[in-house]
């Protein structure tokens, strides 16, 4: 077991000794305690796998194991006063693409654990808590389960609201990489204005004005790290990082415009640069019924921010904040085959979306209606561009039964930018999707998508078929083809069972390498293949 701290292990004490005597409070003052909790479990038994490589017990390939799984089951109990809360997790045997080079994510225990006290208008808590100000430019600590991130901290919070339209956070606390905690320090503070909640006009025109105001401190201890044969870095021992917001909301319109910046931080990821981060934001979007727009600008400069500078630049760990992707999360499997992942160094990101819904009756619309979406994301340093990406979307309900959706997709990825070597690959995607509803309780769909392009491997073809019996069976089966240059088959099958809080699933797949991303975040995923189970629980 790779424990995570002793402060862990005497915080768990500590809860359960808690957790005891507000069981007995709340017996004696009849007070509610409501308890909830899940279990997640991933399994995956692997088989060799010529074709792609893959084989099992290659150490070299972080495959040492015949069994391989990602478990958590957390359970919370909340009442009116307090709340409290724990998680186990077991990853002795993680699963294909949770290893490193240093296998860190290898371990098991109970790395998240809190309390937390509710006043009238304090709220204070102690143990491990996730934080945002803002929208994550200088602190956003989250977990992610599918890359393999949890950056929570593990210190002390409190939320104090002195006053209607007022809102204040301080924190302070050491972060969890894997499964250690470091001596290094993040603290900070955050204050948010409603404006609208003291401007009489303003609530009874449906205007909504916050502004905010957040103020974010590492402490690191100085290294000896070699600059050249005679010369070491000078690093500061505190880097501090500051944000400004504004958010107006009326009548369907917003405008968010979002500043931030941090003052020198020389890290390994961004060759020891001893230039000031920053980054500026600004976001205006419209809405109505039936009709939508977006449009958005960000440019970054060395914002990578981390509680420590000497991490690898494809670690997951160690993050104090985040910086959101201009770019859309695609879940038909070729349109996410090139994701595309936020360059720390920095970029301009560009990015438009508009929806419109026909109404029904009409010669477009038809008797069921019909929505058209269209989105443009585009993200480039000064000279060159890292990722575009234009792709349309309709759907249409051509009857009580049946709903077919449509998408073209251009784009361009530079892959040199994200995995170090390609060049331009220049993609068009099409994807067509359609769902035909039996009954109440039977329903079918069904997924065809193809990939051309004259670069990296070349075209792909995708197909899926997924029936559903409501209320307890889904079952599955796909199949992604390399038409290119490895004539390679990449398929999955599985069959879903949900009965009450419960859901089984039992599967086989054959997995491509690549990478999974979310939110400009991106985790590798090497090739595997194998019998799948999954198994989840809520309560």
């Amino acid at each position: 077991m790779k424990c995570p701290n002793k402060i862990i292990v005497r915080l768990a004490a500590l809860l359960i000794t808690f957790n005891f005597q507000v069981s007995s409070f709340n017996l004696n003052a009849q007070d509610k305690v409501v308890v909830t909790g899940s279990v997640q479990s991933d399994m995956l038994l692997p088989n060799k796998d010529a074709e792609t490589g893959f084989v099992k017990g290659n150490a070299a390939g972080g495959y040492e194991d015949n069994f391989m799984t990602n478990t958590y089951a957390d359970v919370s109990l909340q009442s009116k006063y307090v709340d409290a809360g724990v998680r186990f997790e077991f990853l002795e045997f993680p699963m294909p693409g949770f290893h490193d080079a240093a296998n860190d994510f290898k371990g098991w225990g109970f790395p998240n654990i809190y309390v937390k006290g509710k006043l009238k208008n304090l709220e204070l808590t102690g143990g491990s808590f996730y934080e945002q100000f803002g929208s994550g430019f200088i602190l956003r600590t989250y977990e992610e389960r599918s890359l393999g991130i949890d950056n929570s901290l593990l210190g002390g919070r409190v939320v104090y609201t002195p006053y209607r339209g007022i809102r204040l956070k301080a924190l302070a606390g050491v972060q969890r990489t894997y499964w250690k905690l470091k001596r290094n320090t993040v603290s900070g503070g955050d204050l948010e204005l409603n404006l609208d909640e003291w401007i009489r006009p303003m609530q009874e025109g449906g205007t909504r004005l916050l502004v905010g105001g957040s103020w974010v401190n590492k402490h690191e201890k100085d290294e000896f790290v070699m600059a050249d044969p005679t010369h070491r870095y000078n690093f500061p021992t505190f880097v501090n990082a500051f944000d400004f917001r504004a958010n107006l909301q009326t009548h369907g319109f917003g405008l968010l415009a979002e500043y931030a910046f941090k003052t020198q931080d020389p890290t390994r990821i961004n060759g020891y640069n001893y230039d000031r981060g920053q980054v500026g934001m600004l976001s205006a979007s419209y809405s109505k019924k039936g009709m939508s727009f977006l449009a958005q600008v960000r440019r970054s400069e060395f914002m990578d921010f981390r509680s420590q500078r000497n991490i690898d630049r494809l670690s997951r760990a160690a993050y104090i904040n985040h910086l959101p992707a201009f770019t859309m999360d695609h879940t038909y499997a070729l349109a996410a085959l090139y994701p595309y992942a936020t360059q720390p160094d920095g970029e301009w990101a560009y990015q438009a979306s508009a929806a419109y819904t026909f109404k029904k009756a009409t010669k477009l619309g038809g008797k069921y209606g019909m929505t058209l979406k269209v989105n443009f994301s585009h993200v480039r340093n000064e000279g060159h561009t890292y990722y575009q990406d234009i792709n349309v979307q309709l759907e249409r309900k051509f009857s009580k039964q049946f709903k077919l959706n449509l998408m073209y997709m251009n784009q361009r990825y530079n892959q040199t930018v994200m995995e170090g070597e390609g060049g331009m690959v220049h993609a068009n995607i099409a994807v067509a999707e359609g769902r035909y509803q039996f009954n109440r309780k039977l329903t079918l769909r069904a997924e065809v998508q193809y990939l051309h392009t004259p670069d990296d491997d070349g075209d792909w073809i995708y197909g899926l078929g997924e029936l559903s019996i409501v209320p307890h069976w889904m079952i599955s089966l796909s199949d992604m083809y390399n038409l290119g240059k490895t004539h390679t088959h990449y398929y999955q099958g599985s069959v879903t069972y949900n009965i009450k809080s419960h859901r089984i699933q039992l599967g086989y797949v054959r997995n491509r390498a690549g990478f999974n991303c979310s939110g400009g975040v991106c985790r590798r995923v090497p090739a595997s293949r194998g019998v799948t189970l999954s198994y989840n629980y809520n309560f």
